[in-house]
């Protein structure tokens, strides 16, 4: 703000003036004898105060106050003290000042008094202010910004650290028994870190996407970088400062316990994190927050101790990282790409506002960000602030064996536990996450003689936990309870197993996994100490109450604890996933997948009977006999049919009954897991039911399931009998296509190959071709979308018609010269042939229900295409639903990348 000095006469009438810059940068006092001058040395904005007697100062302050607020608000604590020292302010001034929240509002308040003070308490204001600045820009020279900070900031300082590093000293998350410590420094065990987006997929169920990615990161360093929690913020490429992190990983990982580690570290004065401040928030906290906040408030909820100090350290953003856990539990976390920005910590908005802006740097442009979140939630994260993404990939081989020394405190009992779990698959996968890892180990520990075999299924491994867990926290074996507390202990613990059970149960089918102690499910629960192993319990002050909020551990605890609740009481089997569903009501049911296969594997005689002889839960036979006769009716459906069957193939998996695949009897064996990226457990399941069974397989469909070269080894003796072997869609390099020739070249079976969108080009196809001329039963071959020329085409010479009666390649690298110079049977343009309008209904369909980020991928070939290819009625009503397909996606979509690519697809297509 400027205020001329013809304009201050007019408003104040009067001559006398002196000179004021409104931005306050640089000012000296001159004295004449009938005014008081303030030069500014950068620009020199007229402002007058009048020496004798009219209210001149408290007009300019008036005039002045917006920029005063903007000048003071970074050491007006220091200008006050100066106030009170002089007499002008009293203590009681001082103390009505301090209530008020944030710097600025102080500043404001400061004003407002001096209003009701009068004109010589401005003038000596605006005298201390001149003084204050000239001291502040006079010291600014003199000493260097980076110098230690004041002795008070500095103990403040010290004393955060210590409250950090009590509240990380112990593991509490890993706590089985009421009270238990169990020391962070003891039992921690390095993570891998991969620098850079890894872009994983998002699945239905999160935990079950990893299978042996770890191991393929860990080999491909090179690409991956691999980074230490001390070099997070660190900047290893160009001059642009790292602020904003993204840390993703999926349940279990370890998200929480690297934010633990640095909170320890930190805490312990290791300061190779250049911050004197962390400030940690969770975001279940943060979900109890129902009115509007500001940030300061949202920093002293659980930092009391901060607040006289809370205005220099936001003073000094740079030097402040603040760190948001859980993204993915954000209730509002759809909402956090805000256009609606807080500016000013003191600044009240809703919650999710506050912190939108602090993600996008809109407040506290200068501090640092660490955001952990599960890969489910990323794409509602303003990724385009994010500096750099990190993905947590928990433990290496070496670090799982780390993790069993320091968990069983004995070299050779460790060695001996690790030997046990290397030769059980599933227990070893499991491994590479660490909360289940923990798990596996706590089942070892207690259980040993619980039954005869080692856990096969996620369920077994569930079953044992549950009851080692009892073991672990009552110090004998359900019998012998039984025995000192008669009929009355083992129900008395059923009980409580089935009053969790009913709260997991109703929680999961409401999407809820934070739990209020008002709810009517956990007040039954209470005086309970058993329930303590099981939930966790986050306790939130609040102005005038204190609120008590509860979970399970992990999502998956929960989803176990409903299944048993399902199985053990009257309550009807829920509906599965039916085989008419489609692919879109797939993925938004899909989180009950896992939920369906605990139900699966707690009613398997195996588990059933385990439960009952240790928990005292009784199965009803009916039941059991229902849910099998259900899943041997719907594989046998979709068997018969083609639809998707991966998680059914799961709940097969989990009953581990080789009698039921002699009930199945499909008339036709087709298997359809396309649209999953699988892991190895998803392999395992496929291999189960395909070894139970004989003879040719109709039909595999693997399609855009991330399929990979090892992968393909590990099923090839399945792929040989194949008829119709679908792997579309994948990114197949040269070793994945040798494993299909190898294939091509052993199987008296196969007949049809689908290798389309799959990168497969010139070299590709020569490899493929040579491995059809040896056995010459393939007789079809779809490879449309790829990036095989003329060149590539020539290499199937002399194999069309006979044995190779089709092979399809539009939508490849070829001009239109080359288009209509090809072989006989190979088709490279569309035609008005009947089979081509049920090929692209089946096309558009692929397209319904990708992601918008896939779609693209697809358009990027189906819309290279000339106009003589419309010619058929069939491509022009297939281009125009597609065209309206696009026109929707737009609508819905968040991602402006993506919105701009769909944007350019959108008006090729305006046919």
């Amino acid at each position: 703000m400027t205020v001329a000095a013809s304009d201050f006469v007019k408003q104040t009438g009067t001559s006398s003036f002196c000179v004021y810059n409104a931005q306050f940068t640089h000012f000296t006092l001159l004295s004449t004898s009938h005014l008081d001058l303030w030069i500014t040395s950068d620009q020199c904005s007229l402002v007058m105060v009048e020496k004798d007697g009219c209210n001149s100062c408290l007009i300019s302050i008036r005039v002045l106050r917006v920029s005063l607020v903007d000048e003071l608000e970074g050491r007006i604590d220091s200008l006050l003290e100066i106030l009170v020292s002089r007499e002008v302010f009293t203590r009681d001034d001082r103390e009505e000042v301090l209530c008020q929240l944030g710097p600025r509002a102080r500043v404001r308040k400061v004003l407002d008094i001096l209003e009701c003070k009068g004109e010589e308490a401005a003038k000596i204001f605006l005298s201390i202010s001149s003084h204050h600045q000239q001291e502040a820009q006079t010291h600014s020279k003199e000493v260097n910004t980076d110098q230690p900070q004041s002795i008070e900031y500095n103990k403040v300082k010290q004393k955060h650290k210590d409250i950090l590093r009590r509240r990380s000293e112990s593991m509490l998350f890993y706590n089985t028994r009421h009270g238990e410590k169990i020391l962070f420094s003891e039992h921690y065990v390095n993570l891998l870190l991969a620098d850079g987006h890894q872009g994983l997929e998002i699945k239905r169920h999160e935990v079950l996407t990893f299978g042996q990615k770890r191991l393929s990161m860990q080999q491909k360093s090179a690409v991956h970088r691999k980074i230490a929690p001390t070099e997070l913020f660190s900047n290893t490429k160009g001059n642009h400062p790292v602020k904003k992190v993204l840390v993703t990983g999926v349940a279990g990982i370890g998200k929480t316990i690297l934010v633990q580690k640095i909170l320890f570290d930190f805490g312990g004065n290791k300061n190779h994190l250049a911050f004197d401040f962390i400030i940690h928030m969770t975001f279940r906290d943060l979900n109890l927050i129902d009115k509007p906040t500001n940030f300061r408030e949202l920093v002293l909820r659980k930092n009391r101790h901060l607040a006289k100090t809370l205005d220099n350290i936001l003073e000094n953003d740079n030097k402040l990282l603040i760190i948001l856990d859980g993204f993915d539990e954000f209730r509002h976390y759809r909402s956090c790409d805000v256009d609606v920005f807080v500016t000013e910590p003191d600044e009240e908005a809703e919650v999710v506002e506050v912190l939108g802006s602090l993600m996008q740097g809109e407040l506290l442009p200068n501090a640092s960000v660490m955001l952990t979140s599960r890969p489910a939630a990323i794409n509602h994260i303003p990724v385009g602030y994010i500096d750099r993404f990190v993905l947590i990939a928990g433990f290496s081989l070496d670090e799982v064996q780390d993790f069993f020394l320091r968990y069983f405190q004995d070299s050779a009992l460790a060695d001996q536990m690790f030997a046990v779990v290397s030769a059980n698959e599933l227990m070893l996968t499991l491994c590479y996450i660490p909360a289940f890892c923990y798990i596996v180990c706590c089942i070892l520990k207690e259980s040993r003689d619980l039954c005869g075999e080692s856990p096969k299924t996620m369920t077994d491994i569930y079953v044992q936990y549950l009851v080692a867990l009892i073991r672990s926290h009552t110090q004998s074996r359900a019998e012998t309870f039984l025995q000192e507390q008669r009929a009355g202990g083992i129900r008395q613990l059923s009980d409580i197993v089935l009053k969790l059970g009913r709260l997991a149960f109703q929680k999961l089918m409401e999407h809820q996994t934070l739990f209020y102690s008002s709810d009517q499910d956990v007040a039954a629960l209470e005086g309970c100490s058993l329930v303590s192993t099981f939930l966790d319990k986050t306790v939130v002050q609040e102005p005038g109450c204190t609120e008590e909020v509860y979970s399970f551990a992990h999502l998956t605890v929960q989803e176990f604890f409903a299944a048993v609740y399902c199985a053990a009481t009257d309550h009807p089997l829920p509906d599965a996933v039916t085989h008419t569903a489609g692919p879109v009501e797939r993925t938004n049911n899909g989180h009950l997948d896992l939920f369906n296969r605990f139900l699966s594997g707690i009613l398997s005689e195996r588990n059933a009977n385990l439960l009952s002889r240790h928990l005292g839960l009784c199965y009803d036979k009916e039941k059991v006999k229902t849910h099998r006769w259900r899943i041997i009716r719907e594989v046998t459906v979709l068997c018969d049919n083609g639809t998707h069957i991966l998680n059914h193939l799961h709940c097969l998996f989990e009953q581990q009954d080789p009698s039921l695949a002699l009930e199945l009897q499909p008339k036709l064996l087709r298997v359809n897991v396309s649209d999953e990226t699988l892991s190895q457990m998803d392999y395992n399941a496929i291999k189960y039911f395909l070894d139970l069974t004989k003879g040719d397989i109709s039909e595999l469909d693997l399609t855009g399931t991330g399929i990979r070269c090892e992968a393909l080894r590990d099923i090839q003796p399945l792929l040989l009998r194949c008829k119709n072997l679908w792997l579309g869609e994948n990114n197949l390099d040269m070793d994945a296509v040798q494993v299909i020739a190898d294939v091509l070249q052993e199987s008296d079976s196969i007949t049809h190959l689908g290798i389309g969108w799959s990168n497969v080009g010139d070299d590709e196809l020569l490899v493929l071709s040579r491995a059809i001329r040896i056995k010459k039963k393939l007789e079809e071959l779809w490879m449309e979308g790829n990036r095989v020329s003329s060149r590539g085409l020539l290499s199937l010479s002399g194999l069309t018609p006979n044995p190779l009666k089709k092979v399809v390649a539009i939508w490849n690298d070829l001009n239109d010269t080359e288009s209509r110079c090809t072989q006989e049977n190979i088709t490279v343009n569309f035609t008005d042939d009947d089979m081509w309008e049920a090929w692209g209904e089946w096309v558009f369909g692929r397209c319904e229900v990708s992601s918008n980020e896939k779609l693209v991928m697809v358009l990027h070939k189906v819309c290279n295409v000339s106009v003589h290819c419309l010619e058929a009625q069939w491509a022009r009503t297939f281009y125009k639903k597609l065209s309206q397909l696009i026109k929707h996606r737009i609508e819905f979509c968040t991602e402006d990348d993506i919105c701009k690519k769909l944007k350019k697809f959108e008006s090729i297509l305006d046919l």
